[in-house]
């Protein structure tokens, strides 16, 4: 995962931790003009963990190096947003609009849950009544509603160009200025009580801070449209990189692999050496049982343009007479035979069956020991990119003065507390189980790991 994706991520992550809303994707905004976008402070950072998950805060409390990177990401977050704001992404109409929107919403969705927290449960705004939505019309043209409505079409056809705009059907046109007419009336209620000094600093602070990290989300991901170019590789970075880091160079494991090639063209058992030299994880089924490198009945089509040509070359019973590389690594190809079947739409497709035997030059990523070998290429590209990210990000971090409190104190968890927690996940694990259709093992489940990789995991195949 990228930087940039990282950190439009992790405001999810926050709110969802630190104030339970569910993050609104299609509805995040600002509101301009009042947010400091360039600074969290320690307060806020605290109020944020109030009421966070225990078990994220026991993370947070025994890795620090986690907190860090959490304080981090916050800062790059409010660098794009300060930044787009800066270059005047605000003084778009649409995007003004919209940013009241989700101020609006994120103001009547606390409200209500606040003053009808001891009420029961309820869907949202289920305590506002038809008489109190018909008296708001009746105060209201819906001149306001469809400049909302439209601000947001206008917002979808930009970030969507080739998409068609659904069609609002009347009964769905009809909820949206139900949903519009409940959500002002609480926002009015609000902030006639904060008038008259009814709601609480606390609860204020709380609301401001989920706007302020909206509002930054909502501009970082416009921003880093932006600035997608300027973290772009090219195939001569990538080049340039691995020539200058030799332990990359596949040399070794070519020389590998060329010497199998010559044992099998010498004529030793083909499917012997696939069981004892192949490194593709596809040459176990899902017992772990050893396949001797056979692909059978490969439509055309299915596997990399690489592979399947030198296949295709050859008559059955021959071998490759070079190796075959793709960036999985190097490939010794054997054809047994060919045929006719149909591919994934049904339709006829010749289709061949093959042994081999794979060498992967991939790496591991060393920063991450859970990862998989990829393609050198795609490692470099990756770590190529990641450092370019933050070049450009540390950039805005300094000229638009952006500071996140790393001194905040991350609130302490009982173990009682914890326990209560995964008791509540096993619950609603429990409780998606069943509406899947099944506890694990049982219909409906997911099959097991080995069987899923069994596909997918074919070096050969296309991604």
């Amino acid at each position: 995962m990228s930087s940039l994706t990282k950190i439009l991520v992790l405001v999810g992550v926050i709110l969802a931790i630190g104030a339970g809303l569910v993050v609104w994707k299609s509805k995040v905004g600002s509101h301009h003009g009042s947010a400091n976008l360039n600074t969290i402070s320690k307060e806020e950072m605290e109020i944020l963990l109030k009421d966070a998950n225990p078990m994220m805060l026991k993370r947070l409390a025994d890795d620090p190096k986690l907190k860090e990177q959490q304080t981090e990401s916050l800062e790059q977050l409010l660098a794009l947003a300060s930044q787009a704001r800066k270059e005047g992404l605000t003084d778009d109409e649409n995007i003004k609009a919209e940013m009241e929107n989700v101020r609006a919403e994120l103001i009547a969705v606390n409200y209500d849950k606040e003053i009808n927290k001891d009420k029961g449960q309820m869907p949202p705004f289920g305590f506002i009544s038809e008489d109190q939505v018909k008296e708001f019309w009746s105060k209201n043209s819906d001149a306001e509603f469809q400049k909302s409505l439209n601000a947001k079409i206008e917002l979808y056809k930009r970030q969507n160009p080739e998409a068609k705009v659904p069609e609002i059907t009347p009964e769905q046109m009809e909820q949206a200025k139900d949903s519009y007419a409940k959500i002002k009336i609480y926002e009015k209620e609000f902030e006639d009580k904060v008038k008259s000094g009814e709601i609480s600093k606390e609860l204020q602070t709380k609301i401001e801070l989920q706007v302020k990290l909206q509002q930054a989300q909502f501009l970082a991901r416009l921003y880093a449209e932006k600035i997608a170019d300027k973290i772009k590789v090219t195939d001569e970075d990538i080049n340039k990189y691995i020539a200058e880091h030799p332990e990359l160079d596949p040399k070794d494991k070519r020389a590998k692999a060329e010497e199998i090639l010559n044992r099998a063209k010498a004529g030793e058992d083909f499917a012997k050496l696939a069981n004892e030299f192949s490194q593709d994880p596809g040459n176990k089924d899902p017992k772990g049982e050893l396949q001797g490198g056979i692909y059978k009945d490969v439509p055309k089509g299915r596997m990399m343009p690489e592979f399947e040509a030198a296949a295709l070359a050859l008559e059955p019973g021959q071998i490759a007479p070079n190796l075959v590389e793709t960036p999985y690594g190097f490939h010794i190809i054997k054809l047994e035979k060919k045929g006719t079947g149909k591919d994934q739409s049904g339709q006829p497709s010749e289709t061949y069956d093959a042994r081999h035997i794979l060498i992967m030059t991939g790496v591991k990523d060393p920063e991450n020991p859970m990862s998989r070998e990829m393609p050198v290429k795609d490692f470099v590209k990756g770590k190529l990119e990641q450092e370019k990210e933050k070049q450009v990000l540390d950039e805005l971090i300094a000229s638009n003065n952006v500071s996140v409190a790393k001194d905040f104190v991350i609130p302490e968890v009982s173990e009682q507390q914890m326990q209560e927690t995964q008791q509540k996940m096993m619950q609603q694990q429990m409780q998606q189980m069943q509406m899947q259709g099944g506890a694990p093992g049982g219909e409906g489940a997911p099959p097991p790991p080995a069987a899923k990789e069994a596909a997918p995991a074919k070096p050969a195949a296309k991604k």
